[in-house]
């Protein structure tokens, strides 16, 4: 009977112990949070991007602030390729590649799942409405302080196919425009994750800002990470 009753009790004092490590394991963040957290940690934070006069993707008379749309006459990853920067983000980022006859550039049949909506899409019967989204908007870039830049860097920025372009659908670029992590999330919630984590590595990587709107959306997307 002895031995019965300090084993009972031997478990009762165990169970607070365990019950009291439960919380902790669950406040841990799991990696996907942590890599989203540690890059968000870099990033710099402001309450507001200012309005700045001048920009014009178009290269119109006085515009082209960006450089061409799409130029190969650029310093960064595939660059001086003799393809366009829209080009390589689709030899890039398409899969089972079909190339037309005698072209090292130019796709004739490939497949693409729309990282923003998750539509399956083919070149054959999509390409016209496959964009190239810039993740940290262009738009949004020149007023948080691209306005300042060189023009050489402004091209290595719109031309980036590291960190800072992804072929997406035309409908979902379109309505995503200059918006920031507050404002746009894409439509399939699978892609948030990674979606905020490409936003937040493009910025950190051109030291350019996120408000503190767009941190807190961030956060709250880690959270589900």
């Amino acid at each position: 009977m002895r031995l019965l009753v300090a084993a009972a009790c031997a478990v009762l004092m165990a169970a607070p112990a365990t019950a009291a490590a439960t919380p902790d394991a669950a406040s841990r963040a799991t990696p996907g949070e942590e890599r989203i957290l540690d890059l968000l940690e870099r990033a710099r934070i402001v309450d507001e991007i200012d309005y700045q006069p001048g920009y014009d993707r178009d290269c119109d008379p006085g515009g082209c602030v960006f450089g061409e749309p799409w130029t190969d006459d650029h310093d960064g990853p595939k660059g001086h390729n003799g393809c366009t920067t829209r080009e390589d983000v689709l030899l890039m980022q398409m899969k089972d590649i079909e190339m037309r006859w005698g072209s090292e550039c130019r796709i004739y049949e490939a497949r693409l799942r729309d990282p923003y909506s998750g539509e399956r899409m083919t070149w054959r019967d999509d390409g016209y409405y496959i964009s190239i989204d810039h993740i940290y908007p262009l738009a949004r870039a020149w007023h948080g302080g691209a306005w300042a830049w060189p023009l050489r860097r402004r091209i290595a920025f719109a031309n980036d196919v590291r960190r800072e372009l992804l072929a997406v659908s035309a409908r979902t670029n379109e309505a995503k425009e200059a918006d920031g992590p507050a404002e746009w999330l894409p439509p399939w919630r699978r892609s948030h994750c990674d979606y905020v984590r490409r936003y937040v590595r493009a910025a950190v990587a051109w030291d350019l800002p996120l408000t503190t709107a767009d941190a807190d959306a961030v956060r709250r997307v880690a959270a589900t990470c």
